[in-house]
């Protein structure tokens, strides 16, 4: 008679003895395992990526960007560079104010520039987030209110004017009667005039820049004089119908209003047959000059 040996299956796995045992009793890990889907749940609501996500799309959504992707892109970069306000000691905590100064204020440029004027409550939204971002080391004002530091203020008037189109030489007279003193500290009211001045400043200069071009026959000459006075008188004429005290946004609106054939009736009249060329002209740079003056004589200074 044979013994007969089984030979283990090599087909079959081995298990670990732990393992066969729980099997051979039938009995399994009675615990219930955490899925994936609950983990990544529970992560993304604790890192508050639904509401990060969320602000990125309404900011999208409100600034109508043409290139969503690059959009995004920024917000995205601008939040994480405001979480890195660590503090710097030694020689080097002075540049390091002075570069964070600059990444505010780049920031708060980003932010306002997100919604035209036009849009008012998002305009005035964005400006109170600007605000606040430039007021977090800014000085604090009688009964404990704090302030952006009147420096900062001026620079990103400076800024605004610049984003706008405006030269140095065209901003310079605006700054001058809605900047503050280094030292101030600058209430939001303030500070959203101010924003909301320069940004109206800028549209009014292009207002003023395409009715030059109306006048001028040609854009290599110079525009006659005599045409050049009667279209800024028009436009002066539109300026004083609204209130000295209004919202500064009226003047350029008051500026829009100025119908083509109200225009053209201008320069009729002042090309009739008893007002003669003088053969005098006016360059595009005297026209802007003396539009701008007019809007700036209604800009209230700051004191």
């Amino acid at each position: 008679m044979f013994n007969v040996v089984t030979q283990p299956d090599s087909t079959l796995p081995l298990l670990p003895r732990n393992m066969a045992d729980k099997r051979r009793s039938g009995v399994m890990s009675d615990s219930k395992p955490t899925t994936k889907a609950e983990t990544d749940q529970e992560f993304l609501s604790q890192a508050g990526v639904g509401v990060l996500l969320r602000g990125a799309l309404l900011k999208l959504v409100e600034a109508r960007s043409e290139d969503p992707i690059g959009f995004l892109a920024e917000h995205f970069s601008n939040l994480a560079s405001e979480t890195d306000n660590s503090p710097v000691g030694g020689s080097d905590g002075e540049h390091h104010c002075n570069v964070l100064e600059q990444q505010q204020l780049s920031r708060a440029l980003w932010h306002i520039g997100l919604a035209h004027h036009s849009q008012r409550s998002a305009f005035n939204s964005n400006t109170r987030v600007a605000y606040d971002l430039l007021k977090q080391n800014g000085p604090r004002r009688r009964g404990g209110a704090g302030g952006v530091k009147g420096r900062v203020y001026t620079e990103l008037l400076r800024g605004l004017c610049s984003e706008g189109g405006l030269s140095v030489t065209a901003s310079a007279p605006l700054l001058q009667r809605i900047h503050c003193h280094d030292h101030e500290a600058v209430p939001f009211e303030l500070f959203r005039q101010g924003v909301l001045t320069c940004a109206v400043f800028a549209d009014y200069i292009r207002k003023s820049q395409c009715l030059y071009a109306a006048v001028s026959s040609c854009p290599e000459r110079a525009a006659d004089r005599v045409l050049c006075q009667a279209v800024l008188g028009t436009l002066q004429e539109a300026l004083e119908t609204t209130s000295a005290w209004a919202d500064v946004a009226r003047y350029l609106e008051a500026s829009m209003k100025i119908s083509p054939g109200k225009l053209a009736q201008a320069m009729a009249e002042a090309q009739g047959p008893d007002r003669g060329g003088t053969g005098s002209t006016m360059d595009a740079q005297e026209f802007e000059d003396t539009a701008a003056k007019l809007f700036l004589v209604r800009v209230r200074i700051v004191s």
